[in-house]
């Protein structure tokens, strides 16, 4: 498979390794210093684009990888408020195709589907209230994460009593979000069930940002023979 590369930090680097070690070509690098790339034929020669970026760059990033045909993996946050909907039609209406996961990681993956299922349960005991936090390094623009509030919607889906989620509230129908910024911390999602007997605490710690770029890289071999509006529960059915 022929893959692009739009953006080339940390996480670039590991997915190009990734990649290769998996037998796929990089054909593009687009990074800051060099857009104008996204009209070279390299890059429009890609099967697929993998984009790591930032808030503010992901949405256009995906405009001109849809302009020249190319699909797009990315797991940039921060986009979906302003430019959710558009995105929407561009893939469900006139044929573009986006593989989107606030988190790639396998092991997110099945802590998601964890967190469906816990609260599912917790539905049925009003004497526990639920609670998250989330920790990551000091770069990260965002906040809460994408992957927190993925989870938060699914408790929120799953649990009546819990209205939507929020950030510093003390509101009981929400359900409320702590963000800590520290050091290089990959990533860290702790949720609590508290109550005045005990609480039940659920986490996932990630070791480095390795298992988000090989999540990456699968969900293009994914996104090789799909179309469409695509995400993690998609290619993993759990």
């Amino acid at each position: 498979m022929k893959i692009a590369l739009i953006g080339y930090g940390k996480m670039g680097h590991m997915i190009e390794d990734i990649a290769r070690s998996r037998g796929h070509e990089i054909v593009s690098i687009i990074d800051v210093n060099n857009q104008q790339d996204f009209d070279s034929d390299a890059f429009a020669s890609a099967d697929v684009a993998i984009e790591f970026t930032s808030p503010t760059a992901a949405y256009g990033n995906y405009l001109k990888a849809f302009a020249k045909g190319v699909k797009v993996v990315s797991g940039s946050t921060g986009w979906m408020k302003d430019h959710g909907d558009d995105i929407s039609r561009l893939c469900n209406e006139e044929g573009k195709t986006l593989f989107w996961a606030s988190n790639f990681s396998v092991g997110v993956a099945i802590f998601s589907a964890v967190n469906r299922y816990l609260a599912t349960l917790m539905n049925q005991f009003p004497q526990y209230d639920v609670e998250m936090e989330e920790t990551h390094h000091v770069h990260k623009l965002d906040h809460p994460s994408g992957t927190a509030i993925t989870l938060a919607e699914d408790i929120v889906e799953h649990i009546d009593r819990k209205t939507a989620w929020a950030e510093e509230t003390t509101d009981p129908a929400l359900l409320r979000i702590d963000h800590i910024r520290r050091g290089e911390v990959p990533g860290i999602h702790t949720i609590r069930y508290d109550s005045d007997a005990d609480i039940i605490t659920i986490s996932h710690s990630a070791h480095s940002r390795r298992g988000f770029a090989l999540g990456a890289v699968l969900a293009a071999e994914y996104t090789l023979n799909h179309s469409g509006l695509l995400t993690i529960s998609d290619m993993f059915k759990f």
